[in-house]
């Protein structure tokens, strides 16, 4: 097969795998009696929705999306908001949800539907911050270069809704969240800012963690972490009625693209689905893996890379991983690379990643674009728009974070 066409096959099969109305049937229980209440947050919480109402039927609820990301559902109503920096749209629906689930009893059952972008759709600022200075801190921090653990420690301490917040407030009704990871490590804490599990951090972490990673908050925003802020711990009896489940992971979606490539006679090496550090870092230790290759083989990995920005360019994560892969592999025969993220996008850009081949460069020097100064502005968004070889799959209704595959012909 055509690298570039296996490439592309391997992605979307890994997306595939991750496909709500594939993978959630399996880890839904039959509906119970009584009243059901249906919630959710994230990327891929609308398609969750509509595969529940798939196997239960028309269902009671209220569920949070990213803008072109909603599903005809038939009783669940779908809302869209804003990605990766929270808006209004996302507060109000917050507020309402938080509303719906503390008119619950312990008599009900509340299923909450928790994905990969809930962190900014699902925001409810805690008292005395404002839905601006929430949303000067989460772009300063998306640009500082932080991992996503810290970033989504420090979105706990300063939410009413996140860190175990949203099930506190469902108390005493009995909740399962059924989960799709995005997060390095799988840890349900950290998926969408874990709105249904117990936080144990502390504002004094976040506060040290800003300052390690050159972000200001607004004074608001010190002042509260300051004065120590209200968790909701791990053991709060408020939580003793909640089970989280984690039904879809990156590495199930990792396997189900290997399979594709040994099917085609590559070996695999699968370096993990939990990689994280600065891309264009990341992209050079994997270029000099598969420069070292001495047969067909395929490299993945998976796992949530950053960008520390430089410039004013347009870009993302996967998109400079790509770039600084091709720099690094100065057009290596034989070497072709996608590197995607599996929800369709990254950020405000409806780009998803990038492709690469041996002729990446060659592209680039017909096209007159300069791959070193695009890289230098962070700009790889643009620089692949010029070759032709962005990933624009549109929404996939799932997230199970990146996707990085470099094929070997050998």
């Amino acid at each position: 097969m055509n690298p570039d066409l296996l490439l592309r096959a391997m992605f979307d099969r890994a997306v595939a795998v991750a496909d709500p109305m594939q993978s959630l049937a399996k880890a839904l229980p039959p509906k119970p009696a009584g009243r059901v209440l249906v919630i959710g947050a994230g990327k891929a919480s609308a398609r969750m929705a509509e595969a529940v109402e798939a196997a239960w039927g028309p269902c009671e609820g209220l569920v949070i999306t990213r803008y072109g990301y909603g599903r005809p559902c038939q009783g669940i109503e779908i809302v869209e908001a804003s990605h990766p920096v929270p808006d209004q749209a996302g507060v109000t629906a917050t507020r309402r949800m938080l509303d719906l689930v503390a008119g619950c009893g312990a008599d009900d059952f509340i299923l909450a539907l928790i994905s990969g972008g809930g962190s900014a759709l699902l925001c409810a600022p805690a008292a005395g911050i404002t839905l601006d200075e929430k949303q000067a801190l989460t772009g300063a921090l998306l640009a500082s270069g932080a991992p996503i653990g810290e970033i989504n420690g420090i979105r706990k301490e300063i939410s009413a809704v996140k860190g175990g917040r949203l099930a506190a407030a469902a108390y005493p009704a009995r909740m399962l969240a059924l989960m799709i990871s995005d997060v390095p490590g799988d840890d349900p804490g950290d998926i969408a800012s874990g709105p249904t599990v117990g936080h144990d951090g502390s504002a004094a972490r976040a506060l040290a963690a800003l300052d390690r990673w050159g972000v200001t908050p607004p004074p608001a925003i010190k002042a509260y972490l300051a004065a120590g802020g209200d968790p909701v711990r791990p053991d709060d009896p408020r939580l003793s009625r909640v089970e989280n489940v984690i039904y879809a992971a990156p590495a199930q979606s990792l396997e189900a693209a290997a399979a594709l490539a040994r099917a085609q006679g590559y070996a695999v090496d699968i370096l993990g689905d939990a990689i994280e550090g600065e891309a264009r870092d990341v992209a050079a230790h994997h270029a000099k893996l598969a420069l070292a290759a001495k047969e067909p083989r395929l490299i993945l990995s998976g796992g949530e890379l950053t960008v520390t920005r430089r410039g004013d360019g347009i870009g993302g994560p996967n998109a400079e991983y790509a770039l600084a892969l091709a720099l690094a592999l100065n057009g290596a025969a034989g070497i072709h690379a996608i590197a995607c993220d599996t929800d369709g996008v990254y950020g405000a850009a409806e780009v998803a990643g990038a492709v690469i081949g041996p002729d990446t460069l060659a592209l680039a020097n017909a096209a007159g674009v300069d791959p070193q100064a695009a890289l230098a502005r962070n700009d790889a968004h643009r620089f692949f728009a010029a070759i032709n070889r962005q990933v624009v799959p549109g929404p996939t209704l799932t997230n199970v974070n990146d996707f990085r595959a470099i094929l070997i012909e050998g």
